[in-house]
């Protein structure tokens, strides 16, 4: 009898609606105030807390679901927040926050908190923004992400996490989560998460520039101004090119290099002022024979002067080598010399040379007494 009730009652304690909740009061303080002993590298770039090792004790007690995620209340600033638990190292009657968590809280250092384990659901979607625009200098987030979050055990939208990544620290603020629920909060251990990306704070888009619609041209005045500048326009270029004053605007008087005296104003008279120009007209079509360049000036050969004249013949004439040709290594038996004629042998030789006197063939016997 008695052990039908005792089963009764264990599986009424198992049920899943009538979980034994852990509750307690905890003085409040960040990560950094950690002993160095204890202390975990990179637990403020995370969402877990240190616990004492006797919530451990009731934990394991407790008919509490994996993962342990906890509610941390501040009565003192009446806010929330939700996390897990790193480890259970922290001294008896304390708690340590990661500093963007400790932050979100609004208390003082050492202040009273109540800690309570809950369930929070899994989470399917989160849309996050960024608070500054150099998390888009990091060329894949997605993955910077997907290592990141595995320091959080859930996420509450309004809560500014951080992330560090190259010795750079980002914030990060939870704008959105699915499913949505009465917490706002999602866990994100075990699960397939999508992730979705606002503009960062302080990102401005580029602008783009639409195409512009082309408005009817009238062509004549096109034409008209196609080639007149703010500068034409204001000396008016247009009435100053056809006017009818036949003065010369020069009034010097102009000399050759040659010494020569110019022409006069009758011998050069060009046709230049009897032409009409216009700006308002299309400019003609140039038709040129093929080979031929037009270059927008006539080309006048040069003239030669009397006493540079010179005749072709008078330049055949003319010999084309005035040196002497010498050789390097001259023959004692021909000499050549300017005119082409030979030299004759001289008779006389240059310092002869002694004859060696030969030997006797019988040389005589000289006796010595």
């Amino acid at each position: 009898m008695f052990s039908g009730l005792m089963g009764l009652m264990a599986e009424h304690a198992a049920a899943p609606g009538m979980r034994d909740q852990f509750k307690e009061t905890f003085r409040c303080y960040p990560i950094d105030a950690m002993n160095d002993r204890i202390k975990k590298p990179g637990a403020n770039y995370g969402g877990k807390i240190f616990l004492p090792a006797s919530a451990l004790n009731k934990l394991s007690v407790l008919n509490v679901k994996y993962p342990m995620l906890f509610e941390i209340l501040a009565r003192e600033s009446n806010t929330r927040a939700f996390g897990g638990v790193l480890e259970f190292t922290s001294e008896e009657g304390r708690v340590y926050l990661p500093k963007w968590m400790f932050r979100g809280l609004g208390i003082t250092v050492g202040g009273l908190v109540e800690v309570l384990s809950t369930d929070v659901p899994q989470g399917r979607f989160v849309k996050l923004e960024p608070q500054s625009t150099d998390f888009l200098d990091i060329s894949d987030p997605k993955a910077v992400l997907e290592t990141a979050l595995r320091n959080f055990s859930t996420l509450t939208v309004e809560d500014i996490i951080e992330i560090n990544y190259n010795d750079t620290i980002y914030g990060i603020k939870i704008l959105e989560v699915k499913p949505k629920s009465a917490i706002q909060s999602i866990c994100v251990v075990e699960t397939d998460l999508v992730t979705d990306f606002a503009p960062p704070i302080g990102y401005v888009e580029p602008e783009r520039f639409s195409d512009k619609i082309k408005a009817p041209v009238d062509k004549a005045a096109a034409n008209s101004n196609r080639t007149l500048g703010p500068m034409s326009k204001r000396i008016k270029y247009n009435e100053l090119l056809n006017t009818t004053n036949n003065e010369s605007l020069f009034l010097g008087k102009g000399l050759k290099l040659s010494g020569k005296q110019p022409k006069t104003k009758d011998d050069t008279e060009t046709s230049f002022k009897k032409i009409n120009l216009s700006l308002n007209e299309i400019p003609a079509r140039l038709d040129l024979p093929k080979g031929q360049l037009f270059f927008g000036f006539p080309i006048i050969p040069p003239k030669a002067l009397p006493n540079e004249a010179t005749g072709a013949d008078d330049i055949a004439k003319q010999p084309r080598f005035l040196g002497i040709g010498a050789s390097l290594r001259k023959s004692s038996k021909k000499r050549r010399n300017t005119s082409g004629e030979t030299d004759a042998p001289s008779s006389k030789k240059k310092n002869p040379k002694p004859k060696k006197e030969s030997a006797p063939e019988n040389p005589e016997i000289i006796e010595i007494d």
